[in-house]
């Protein structure tokens, strides 16, 4: 099975995706003094961290501009 470009690369960032937030649990669970909101703030900068141009914000996406 073979996925068009746009699809691979989302499969890659998901990858991606995935990683850093696996190593973030291995952080916060090597420190546990954190607060939840913390925690969640901490995973949502990871992310962001990572530039992956799938993740829009849907306000930031034109509006004649189609989402695959």
């Amino acid at each position: 099975m073979s996925y068009c470009e746009h699809c691979e690369g989302q499969r890659f960032d998901r990858a991606r995706v995935l990683r850093a937030l696996r190593q973030l649990q291995k952080e916060l669970a090597a420190a546990p003094d954190g607060t939840p909101d913390e925690a969640l703030d901490r995973a949502l900068k990871a992310v962001r961290a990572l530039d992956v141009p799938h993740l829009e914000w849907a306000d930031e996406v034109a509006d004649d501009e189609v989402i695959h």
